[in-house]
């Protein structure tokens, strides 16, 4: 990894130390389901699990989430995809780009991408979630091997070349605030369980590594892939 892009993952503190977190449930008792999590996994034939697609802004996140989820749905695999710019039209419609609220940003799509898993689906996001902590915290939303962090890595000239909706040319010139990778900080994944790299493959080639990944490690059912083979028969 190049010395550029491990600058970009030195912070002098975490954004959780500040933020106090106040347990307003304590009255609300817990509804058990009729439907168990292992009969709504046994009903769809593949594991469930979040493919937590982490990179900068421009990096490919969201094209290579959405090649990747198509070619789970054309294996027969239930799947959703959670987009960042999608989703903060509506949930997260009421938070800034704040260190504070980016963290409560992550957290309520870790707690949906929960929500998904439990009804045994496949679900891709597609979010910068610039922190460590944050991504570490969803991670622990979930049972094991149920977080695959997927590592978009495409060094930050790439992304500014890029630049698909000229942010990186407004955050230059101070139009945009604690823009990531201009003055704010994005911390480097430091074990994902996939590592692309966008400018170097296809996007085709970058969604067939993540289905591969998922193939080699059990998630994807020897009859998703029979179906697909029969589809194109």
């Amino acid at each position: 990894m190049d010395i550029f892009m491990s600058s970009l993952s030195k912070t002098s503190a975490s954004p959780y130390q500040d933020i106090e977190v106040e347990d307003k449930s304590s009255d609300v008792v817990w509804h058990n389901a009729s439907v168990s999590h292992e009969q709504r996994v046994a009903a769809q034939g593949h594991k469930p699990a979040v493919l937590w697609f982490t990179g900068l802004s421009g990096s490919g996140k969201s094209t290579v989430a959405n090649a990747v989820d198509k070619l789970l749905y054309d294996l027969g695999c239930k799947t959703y995809l959670l987009d960042g710019d999608n989703v903060r039209h509506g949930l997260n419609g009421d938070l800034g780009f704040s260190d504070k609220d980016r963290v409560e940003n992550i957290r309520r799509i870790g707690e949906v991408s929960k929500l998904f898993v439990d009804a045994g689906l496949l679900v891709s996001t597609a979010f910068i979630s610039p922190f460590v902590a944050d991504r570490d915290l969803v991670r622990q939303l979930l049972a094991d091997k149920q977080f695959i962090e997927v590592f978009i890595d495409t060094p930050l000239e790439v992304c500014e070349e890029r630049d698909p909706k000229g942010l990186y040319k407004k955050a230059r010139a101070g139009e945009i605030k604690n823009f990531t990778g201009i003055d704010s900080a994005y911390e480097l994944p430091k074990l994902p369980e996939i590592h692309v790299k966008t400018a170097e493959k296809s996007i085709k080639a970058c969604a067939e590594q993540v289905v591969n990944y998922l193939i080699v490690n059990g998630y994807i059912q020897s009859k998703n892939r029979a179906k697909k083979a029969s589809s194109c028969e």
